[in-house]
């Protein structure tokens, strides 16, 4: 298939990535886009960190990621992860390390299943106000000082077969990088696959990677460029997305969609994270309903409704809520709520499930394009769960 084909085409295809494990979840093109988030308790506190990551868990998140910015955060991630586990949760954790943190890192990778960097910061220089240039030697300098630090975190999660994420982020990159390719994309594509070949050359390859900007636009060209980086230079490792810092409410979620969205339905990324200034388990569906809106997992009810217009023939969006409300506990359905039948059998002709204004006070219920049976409208909600109930699709809610 050419690139001008597959752009017409309906089916995403997905950048072909290596399976990295993270404990015992998949990342990779060949199986689902994997979701993740962080909690916000200080790591410090036990049992705050224990329930912040079972809110998470039960919202759906499938690896967590928790902050470790010292020895002692570091250790403690050992008493999260035995009362996790006493729990009969076996959720993936990730640690995040912070400034010049091998010692930390070195110490968390024990007690985690991925750890992740941020190559910014892994080793950090204080700035120099009066610095006007690095010189080649000073370059090359650094990153030998990098691969000498860097090189027992990897050793570590090679022999263990545990996973790392360099994670670059816009507003984080090195010195040493911003004066040599500018406060630009291509400087996070630098900065990250400085880290990347050390870890070939040290023949480790559970990598994912994430490029991560508070602007779309940025963390777009960013991701594309690593993509093609790595695709140029023969590594296949899969993608984390993510905007940063999106923010709150209505925009942190659209903000986060255009930048996620997009690049999903280019084929890139295999997990990802919704950042939001909100609960954190307030993430997870967002993220679910990015995922299905581009059927790259199906994992709720895909509701198809008009947006009402004279023709209506009842409250569209007071319907529209009554049938969510009975059956958004299901998995995999597609239910369409359309308000007049000039529009509706085709248009929700892929549907499982209709339910559409037949005339003043008559809902006519369709099994994908058939009719199946008309009802008093005050009895539309129950005909419907009845007719699921008859095709064997109905599970009572929890």
């Amino acid at each position: 298939m050419t690139a001008l084909d597959r752009r017409y085409d309906t089916k995403i295809h997905r950048r072909v990535t290596r399976t990295v494990m993270v404990g015992d979840v998949p990342i990779g093109s060949e199986h689902p886009v994997v979701v993740q988030s962080m909690i916000n308790e200080d790591t410090l506190d036990i049992d705050g960190s224990v329930a912040g990551i079972l809110r998470l868990v039960e919202a759906g998140c499938e690896i967590v990621r928790v902050t470790t910015p010292s020895i002692g955060h570091a250790k403690a991630m050992a008493k999260i992860r035995a009362a996790l586990r006493e729990q009969g949760c076996m959720v993936p954790l990730v640690a995040d390390v912070h400034h010049n943190g091998i010692k930390i890192a070195l110490e968390v990778a024990k007690h985690v299943d991925k750890v992740r960097i941020n190559p910014g910061l892994f080793v950090f220089d204080k700035p120099d106000p009066d610095r006007q240039e690095f010189s080649k030697e000073e370059f090359a300098a650094i990153g030998r000082r990098i691969r000498e630090t860097f090189e027992p975190l990897v050793t570590l999660l090679r022999d263990q077969n545990k996973a790392l994420r360099i994670g670059v982020n816009h507003g984080s990159l090195a010195e040493r990088m911003l004066f040599t390719y500018g406060d630009t994309p291509q400087g996070m594509v630098e900065s990250a696959m400085e880290f990347v070949r050390i870890c070939h050359e040290l023949d480790f390859h559970n990598i994912v990677i994430s490029m991560k900007a508070s602007r779309a636009p940025v963390m777009l060209a960013a991701y594309r460029l690593m993509a093609d980086t790595m695709d140029k230079e023969g590594f296949n490792y899969p993608l984390h997305l993510g905007v940063t810092e999106a923010g709150d409410g209505d925009y942190g979620r659209i903000k986060s969609t255009a930048g996620i969205a997009t690049l999903l339905a280019d084929g890139l990324g295999d997990t990802l994270r919704v950042s939001l200034t909100e609960a954190p388990e307030k993430e997870i569906p967002v993220c679910y309903s990015i995922l299905q809106s581009l059927g790259l997992r199906k994992t709720m009810v895909e509701y198809v409704a008009c947006p009402s217009c004279g023709r209506t023939l009842f409250n569209l969006e007071e319907v529209l809520h009554k049938v969510r409300d009975a059956t958004n506990h299901l998995q995999g359905l597609d239910v369409a709520v359309m308000g007049c039948i000039v529009n509706g059998p085709g248009e929700m002709a892929d549907a499982d499930y209709g339910y559409v204004g037949k005339g003043p006070g008559t809902i006519a219920l369709y099994r994908g394009r058939d009719e199946i049976r008309k009802v008093p409208e005050a009895e539309g909600v129950d005909a419907l769960i009845q007719l699921i109930k008859e095709d064997g699709r109905w599970v009572e809610p929890a």
